[in-house]
């Protein structure tokens, strides 16, 4: 992936200087359930980010210091989540449309979101009250490690997924699922939290089209590298990790094959009409 040297986005927040601290009180109810659907992303544990309160004192500077590769992977997000406003910039604008770009936050450990304590823990997550995306910079070493979905591009397909539930956001569809949701089971609520993620996913795909055609910025083995990590944080390969066993009720993101069938979808069409997952049953994709 070819990117040094290429536009740092200035939507960002640094907070990695910060030692930790409470967020709002976030507890109970059908509403609270609703947004862990949309803020739990990646296989994270939506009790890390909700039903806390905030005791702690006011957040303080820490002693941490960041460390070269830190540093380097902070550039890089920057760097990714600037092309991602140009290249919705221009796909919106073409639709007649103004993109409202997300602030990223990075940070260490925990910090305070509009959607409660953000935690390492909980992996990155879009928070629709604040209009923010929380990445902690050690879900570069988890992704590696735990996922088994090294190299560049396997993170950069992450921050365009979320920015993909910031567009959502944008066009109303996130409303729309929390309202939905609201008027159902949890099987039924589920399925609908999996159409999303689907989307967000095929979202990821179109950005990853427009970035490889700007001056063919992918190298070999980019996009496998996202089909990894894609396949690695399915539904079915998490549940199969950590309880033995698969639970299709359970799912809020889709399968492994799912989330690399609509990444691929965006990558080889380019075309943001091609993703409405929630009308869709190609392929028995969604089934």
């Amino acid at each position: 992936m070819r990117w040094l040297g290429d536009r740092e986005s200035g939507n960002v927040e640094d907070r990695r200087g910060e030692g930790g601290g409470g967020g709002m009180i976030v507890g109970g109810g059908i509403g609270t359930l609703v947004i862990a659907l949309v803020v739990y992303l990646l296989g994270g544990d939506p009790s890390t980010i909700l039903n806390q309160q905030d005791t702690s004192s006011p957040t303080m500077p820490s002693a941490q210091v960041n460390s070269q590769a830190d540093d380097q992977a902070a550039k890089f997000t920057r760097v990714v989540l600037a092309d991602t406003e140009d290249v919705w910039a221009k796909l919106f604008n073409k639709d007649g449309d103004q993109y409202r770009a997300p602030t990223l936050v990075m940070f260490r450990q925990r910090t305070r979101s509009g959607c409660g304590t953000a935690a390492a823990e909980s992996g990155p997550f879009y928070c629709p009250v604040d209009k923010k995306i929380y990445i902690d910079l050690s879900f570069y070493d988890e992704l590696r490690q735990r996922f088994q979905a090294p190299g560049e591009f396997a993170m950069a397909y992450v921050i365009a997924h979320e920015v993909g539930h910031c567009i959502q956001d944008q066009w109303g569809i996130l409303d729309k699922v929390h309202q939905a949701q609201e008027r159902m089971g949890e099987v039924e609520a589920n399925r609908l939290s999996v159409r999303l993620e689907l989307q967000a996913d095929f979202l990821a795909g179109v950005w990853a089209r427009y970035y490889q055609e700007t001056e063919n910025r992918l190298e070999e083995g980019d996009i496998e590298a996202a089909l990894r990590a894609a396949n690695s944080i399915g539904d079915d390969r998490i549940q199969q990790q950590t309880q033995g066993y698969v639970q299709p009720d359970a799912f809020t993101h889709g399968t492994a094959a799912q989330r690399a069938y609509w990444f691929m979808k965006g990558y080889k069409t380019g075309d943001i009409k091609q993703g409405d997952t929630f009308n869709s049953n190609e392929d028995a994709r969604l089934q």
